[in-house]
């Protein structure tokens, strides 16, 4: 435990033991402590790199599996390879399952006591949050290169030039923050971190199945059909396979057709819902 905190301690200033006044210089303040809080929680994927082969495995499984075993089998709109069309998937499924990771984080720091242990330093209260939110978004980077390393190696392509490919991987890092802010609080709900697991994988696994992650909507029932046209994952998904010129795109529905509204709209408005929500959980524990 005094490990951890030693990890967080920055420097002793006479500047730095006290919160700045102005509220530049508290914003200052909280930028720089949630910067060191990514950085202690990006050490701690470092040295758990068991933790990074399982969660890669998934999708890659999925990949392996979906894409070569039933990929044959599977109707693509249009004319194209199913590999590509359900490489957006998989990329925006990871982002969804990797809040099991960040409420697992969560509820150990808590479980553990290191939220009190870090009141007790000179630093603001909501580094942990905003470190956690953080170091989540570089792992999420992490894990995107993987897989497209992965793609790349079973033939997905993106086809409209780099800035489209750059604009897909933006908006599949804003749903992932989105989904940052739902493990936050989660973590701060659960009684412990075993808890997390029970509650992650039925709430993640019908969100998937649900979406347009391995089939197409317009190729559904059509009262599912619809549920998975307005998921929040297929407007991502949908998105991210026009933005990376794949097959997929389209679709009668209004959601289908507003795919890049929708997939900005709902990670904000998640997040305008979820982060408020982690915020009052998280000072509640704090008094």
């Amino acid at each position: 435990m005094s490990t951890t905190v030693e990890m967080v301690r920055r420097p002793s200033s006479g500047a730095e033991q006290a919160p700045p006044s102005g509220a530049l210089g508290r914003l200052r303040w909280a930028v720089v402590d949630g910067w060191v809080m990514t950085g202690r929680n990006m050490r701690h994927v470092i040295r758990s790199p068991e933790e990074i082969v399982l969660y890669f495995s998934l999708p890659i499984m999925f990949v392996l599996v979906f894409g070569y075993v039933f990929g044959s089998g599977m109707a693509v709109p249009g004319d194209g390879s199913y590999r590509e069309f359900l490489l957006p998937g998989v990329f925006v499924m990871t982002m969804l399952y990797g809040l099991g990771a960040t409420a697992s984080q969560i509820a150990v720091d808590t479980g553990r006591g290191v939220v009190d242990r870090f009141r007790s330093l000179p630093m603001a209260r909501s580094a942990l949050l905003t470190g956690r939110a953080g170091a989540d978004l570089l792992r999420a980077l992490l894990e995107l290169t993987v897989l497209v390393v992965c793609g790349l190696l079973v033939g997905w392509r993106w086809r409209n030039g780099v800035g489209d490919a750059l604009a897909a991987v933006g908006l599949i890092l804003l749903l992932r923050l989105a989904f940052t802010w739902l493990g936050i609080l989660l973590g701060l709900l659960v009684p412990n971190p075993d808890t997390v697991s029970v509650i992650v994988f039925p709430f993640a696994f019908p969100l998937t199945a649900l979406s347009n992650v391995f089939v197409a909507p317009e190729l559904l029932p059509d009262w599912l059909g619809a549920i998975a046209a307005w998921n929040p994952l297929s407007a991502t998904v949908a998105a991210a396979r026009e933005l990376f010129g794949n097959p997929g795109t389209g679709g009668e529905s209004w959601a289908a057709q507003h795919a890049l509204l929708l997939a900005v709209g709902w990670p904000v408005l998640l997040i305008a819902v979820l982060a408020p929500l982690a915020v009052r959980r998280y000072q509640r524990l704090s008094r």
